[in-house]
């Protein structure tokens, strides 16, 4: 996950040193009228609570018991859960009130939250599969154990399918993610998760990856190149000095920027948005008439800068630019399956038959190259060389599209 820039958790609990909190939460629930027990058992009685099924919108008629576990005929409602389940042979248990035992599935995300964050809280997350009955439970039992308790947002995350198949082991589908990093970036990893708002599928293949590691490798080469240019130069961020139409530009991504993330983390939207920008900086740094514009320094300064605070949010800023680019390449190398030496004798295969006029053998060179997704870039610097989709995988994306 650091590889990931994902940020540790504050804390990591683990049910087996909160059991008193537990038991006490059972207790307040027991004493509020929400729960009855039955022989060492202890079962939340959905009965009791009105609203239960608000954040799912089931009715309570239409939950169903029984279709993964067999009904507890003592139940007064097949759709009452438990809080505690008597001990079991060859099952862990603890001492309670009710008897020794141990907590059941729900009880035990309410009371350690309870324990670090209160009754009151902003977020709380999990994948699709968990809003019910998983997350349903916890707010019936939180409301039980406190009146006041409230979440703010629940944000529930889709599951990962591999080319729009469900992922399982059973399909043989199944990967985990050092195995993805082995070849692909963490970056370009984080990119293209980014590139699919959290509460939809996502839809992992090949080509995806290798497009998110081709966009990548662009913006870190974009502000690669932008810090070149501006280590020559000593620019202060003054506004006054900022041309008109790039803060045009600047004020029209900001408003993208907030309204996207605003809504619901539109992630999708903001690197849709990152276009504009990029291809204003690259034509600043590189075209003819970007490099007549009037103060073309102060633009690229105040637009890097912009782009570099937006990556900073969505945990896309390198240590340095230059490091993740030799990452980016080395990935690329590794699944094509080459040496950058090999690469290099490449070039210089193909140097030679431009001179000699012989285009069929450079072009053969070049086509070779992209094929394993490595890609040749002329200037009258030279020819170098850069991570891209590969031939077969390109006209696939072509071909879906």
């Amino acid at each position: 996950m650091v590889y990931l820039h994902c940020l540790p958790p504050s804390v990591e609990p683990r049910v087996s040193d909160h059991m008193p909190q537990i038991i006490d939460m059972i207790e307040r629930i027991l004493e509020n009228g929400y729960a009855y027990r039955i022989d060492g058992d202890v079962y939340f009685s959905v009965d009791k609570l009105p609203e239960y099924g608000r954040l799912s919108g089931r009715k309570l008629e239409d939950n169903r018991a029984g279709e993964r576990v067999a009904v507890d005929s003592r139940k007064k409602n097949p759709a009452d859960f438990a809080l505690w389940k008597s001990a079991k042979e060859g099952e862990p248990f603890w001492d309670s009130p009710w008897g020794p035992g141990r907590p059941g599935w729900h009880i035990e995300c309410s009371a350690m939250s309870a324990a670090y964050l209160g009754h009151t809280f902003d977020i709380h997350g999990g994948g699709m599969d968990l809003v019910f009955p998983h997350h349903e439970n916890e707010i019936a039992q939180s409301c039980a154990a406190c009146r006041d308790s409230n979440i703010s947002y629940w944000v529930h995350n889709g599951f990962v399918t591999i080319d729009s198949e469900k992922m399982s082991k059973s399909l043989g589908n199944f990967f985990t993610i050092r195995q993805v990093i082995d070849l692909y970036h963490p970056l370009a990893l984080r990119l293209f998760l980014l590139g699919t708002h959290y509460r939809s599928p996502v839809n992992y293949s090949d080509v995806q990856l290798e497009s998110a590691s081709e966009r990548i490798f662009y913006i870190y080469q974009t502000l690669h190149d932008c810090e070149n240019i501006l280590s020559q130069h000593r620019v202060a961020f003054d506004t006054d000095a900022i041309p008109p139409d790039t803060i045009n530009d600047i004020n029209k991504f900001h408003d993208t920027f907030v309204t996207s993330m605003s809504d619901d983390l539109h992630t999708p939207v903001l690197l849709s948005a990152l276009s504009d920008p990029l291809k204003i900086i690259n034509d600043m740094l590189h075209t003819r008439k970007g490099k007549k514009q009037t103060k073309r320094i102060e633009s690229i300064a105040a637009l890097e800068k912009m782009v570099r605070n937006a990556l900073m949010v969505l945990g896309l800023m390198p240590p340095t630019y230059n490091e993740a680019l030799q990452q980016l390449r080395e990935k690329a190398l590794r699944r094509a399956k080459l040496t950058e030496d090999q690469i290099l004798q490449k070039i210089e295969e193909r140097t030679v038959a431009r001179k000699d006029k012989d285009y069929e053998k450079s072009d053969a060179i070049r086509k070779d190259l992209a094929a394993l997704g490595i890609a040749l870039m002329d200037s009258p610097d030279g020819t170098s060389w850069r991570p891209a989709i590969p031939l077969a995988l390109q006209e696939q994306q072509v071909a879906s599209t």
